[in-house]
């Protein structure tokens, strides 16, 4: 197995475990699923990158973006009042 193909391996396996789960925490209203989504970013971009898909980097990035805002809201936006 080349190095590339283990890469993307753990991509793969990152963005099932960290997305899904902060997925199922988002739902439940548990801030902490914006900060494993967050996390999930870059086996995102990797991925990406790996396998050229272009139009994923577009939402990628705007994923990032959204969860970004996410932790923003519910960590940080609050405690400046």
């Amino acid at each position: 197995m080349s190095f590339i193909t283990t890469l993307d391996l753990i991509a793969q396996i990152g963005i099932a475990l960290f997305g899904v789960t902060a997925l199922v925490l988002v739902a439940r209203k548990n801030k902490w699923g914006f900060v494993l989504g967050l996390i999930s970013q870059p086996f995102f971009f990797i991925t990406v990158i790996i396998n050229k898909q272009w139009g994923i980097f577009t939402l990628a990035f705007i994923y990032t973006f959204t969860w970004a805002y996410g932790i923003y809201e519910w960590f940080y936006k609050d405690a400046k009042k």
